[in-house]
Parts: C-alpha cells; structure tokens; sequence
C-alpha cells in the first residue's frame, strides 16, 4: 500500500518542479539579458560627460569665493537687475528663433520628402551652415550686412535705407535662425518622412483635396515631430555665445545667460557664481522641456509610429 502511494506522489512531485523556469528565463521574459551589457558603455559615457560635469557644477555652486553662505552666488545673480534681465533677453532671443526656424524649414522638408529634380543638391546647400560654425557666420556677416555689404547696397538699389543689421538683436537672431534652421530642416524631414503616404492617398480616393489632405492628415501626424524640432531648435538657441558677441550688443540687447556665465568663469575666476548661473540657465530649460514635452504628448494620442516623431 505503501509504495504505491509513493509512486503515485513522485511523479507529481517531479511535474511541480518541471513548471518552475531558471531565474535565465526568467528574467529573459523580462528583459533582463546579456545583451544589456552593450548599453555599458553608453551608459559610462553619459555619466562621464554629463551626469558627472552636472553634479560637480552643482556642487561648486554652493561654494561663493566671500562669505559663508552657500547660497549666495543665487542670490547674487537674482538680486542684481542686469544679471537678472538676461533670463529675459534670452527668451527673447531663443523663442523666436526656435519659432522661426520651425516655420520656415517645416514647408522646405515638407516639399522635400518627393523626390524630385534637385533634391540632393537643394538639401546640400541648406545643410551647409551646420558645417560653417556660428564663428565663420559671424564673421561673414559683418561683411555681407556691414554698412558698405551687398544687403545694403541692394536695399538702396530698390530705394530702401540702409539697415542696420549687425551689431544689435538683429544680428544675432540672423546668425542663430542660419544655425538653427538647417537643424531642424533636418529633423523636419524624418518626421514627415515618416508619415506613411497612403493615408493621404486613401483620403484623395475619397475626394479630399490636397489642402484638406494636408490640414487634416499630414500636419496632425506632423504636428509632434514639429514640437520636437521646435524644442530642440530652442535648446541650441539658449546656448548662443559667439554670435552674441561677434555680431551682437552684449552688453545690452543680447546680454544672454552664457555671457555672465563666461564672464564670472574667464574674467573674474569666479567658477562658482558662474556653475550657479548655468544651473539658474538648466532649470529654466527643463521648465520649458516639460512644458513642451506634455504639450507634445497631448498632441499626439495613438500608436508610435514612425509619423510620431
């Protein structure tokens, strides 16, 4: 009777074992394999160059060259009226560029997804300024929109005044929209790209005409991938420095975030004042990163596709 019973059990005993997976499969289903290790060096790199430079800049903030008060390189910076104002004049800057720069290469790699007679060449010479630098734009533009340039000599060929465009706002917003929107021109056409051209034809089977095709398909699809650009349009013109100086007024109108920051840091040694005022600079970027990546996430609902963005 007894063995039987024993028989009967072991079996069952062997069955309930067999169902339980090694902790390899397990976390496999998970996951969690050995393949994560190709994200180690990414994953070094990041923190040497980023996470690392951020934490010390932070660090060295809190450490003022006078006194004992570990905030006062802030308090320095916010209480003075024309440190201050330059968190405005670069949103001044900033937004209309990423703004700009948007609206005019959207159209450009819009009509540069088709392939066409000269499209390569068209998007070569819009890819140019990326590789010229915000330095040699700086230094062609005091010639060709000096007084004596040949803007101005057009512009008094056709009967209008000579304008002053270098050396002020104008100058600099000119030479960081030319960074910018090959940037975004860039951006701009993956994103519609990516939009998949038979939903557009299916609505003109239907009778859409092409400007209902366009209001109603590709620019709802297109519409995150735009916020996208527009973001990081906005991220590259907060970091303007050479054309602020070169082609600017930095002491007044293009007095920009990183002009105090190069100061404190170059001029004066003070390389804590300068690390609190590039964090003053990061956190008033991840304030508009969040903003534009929930208007981003609210604009698009659906499945990720590659018309996302």
């Amino acid at each position: 009777m007894h063995p039987a019973m024993t028989t009967v059990e072991r079996p069952a005993r062997a069955v309930s074992g067999s169902t339980r997976q090694p902790l390899k499969h397990r976390l496999a289903d998970r996951g969690i394999d050995w393949s994560l290790l190709l994200l180690l060096p990414a994953v070094l790199i990041i923190g040497g160059l980023f996470v690392y430079p951020f934490l010390y800049g932070l660090s060295i903030s809190f450490e003022p060259l006078k006194g004992s008060n570990p905030l006062s390189n802030y308090t320095d910076f916010l209480s003075d009226p024309y440190l201050r104002d330059s968190i405005v004049k670069t949103l001044r800057l900033a937004l209309p560029v990423a703004l700009v720069s948007v609206a005019f290469a959207a159209p450009l790699a819009f009509q540069a997804r088709r392939n066409f007679r000269g499209r390569q060449a068209i998007t070569l010479v819009f890819m140019l300024p990326l590789t010229f630098g915000s330095i040699l734009i700086a230094q062609g533009m005091m010639r060709v929109f000096s007084d004596g340039g040949w803007i101005n000599l057009l512009l008094q060929t056709v009967g209008i005044p000579k304008q002053q465009l270098i050396y002020n706002y104008a100058g600099t917003f000119i030479a960081a929209t030319m960074v910018t929107i090959p940037f975004v021109f860039l951006l701009m056409m993956g994103f519609f790209g990516g939009i998949d051209r038979s939903l557009e034809h299916a609505a003109g089977t239907l009778g859409a005409s092409k400007a209902a095709r366009f209001w109603r398909i590709t620019l709802p699809l297109a519409s995150p991938g735009m916020v996208t650009a527009f973001t990081l349009a906005l991220v590259e013109a907060f970091a303007v420095f050479p054309s602020a100086i070169l082609v600017g007024q930095p002491d007044n109108a293009t007095h920009v975030l990183t002009l105090p920051i190069y100061e404190a840091a170059s001029q004066h040694s003070d390389y804590g004042s300068a690390a609190a005022i590039a964090m003053i600079m990061t956190v008033i970027e991840l304030i508009i990163l969040v903003v534009l990546v929930t208007v981003r996430n609210r604009i698009y609902r659906g499945p990720a596709t590659a018309g996302k963005g």
